[in-house]
């Protein structure tokens, strides 16, 4: 699990150094996860440690948003004037993200050939 953590701790790391270093105007961690995932497709599968650890965050997952929505409710007034973005936005993003399940979805339905029952 040490093992694991310190994975994904470094390609945070790594993630917010090219950041920096860039200047690139995208958040560290989602870099740091584009070189773990890369990584991790070089590499050709999940190491058991760092699948269950990863696992295991998912799962509490929910906690990890304790902070932002702390942030979110400490500008709340901000939020009260410019709803109209924040309400677009979310629409807008549940939309994108649904669009885009569904059609990864049909996608590996036909690379496996394998219907859902």
């Amino acid at each position: 699990m040490l093992y694991a953590i310190t994975t994904l701790f470094l390609c945070q790391l790594a993630g917010e150094l090219l950041v920096q270093w860039l200047g690139l105007p995208i958040p560290g961690p989602l870099i740091g996860m584009l070189l773990l995932f890369v990584a991790l497709l070089v590499r050709g599968r999940v190491p058991e440690a760092l699948g269950e650890t990863a696992g295991h965050l998912l799962r509490n997952l929910m906690l990890l948003f304790i902070p932002a929505v702390t942030g979110v409710m400490l500008h709340f007034e901000r939020v009260g004037r410019e709803w109209l973005p924040f309400l677009a936005a979310g629409i807008v993003g549940a939309a994108f993200t649904m669009t885009v399940t569904a059609l990864t979805l049909r996608w590996m339905i036909r690379i496996t050939g394998k219907d859902a029952e």
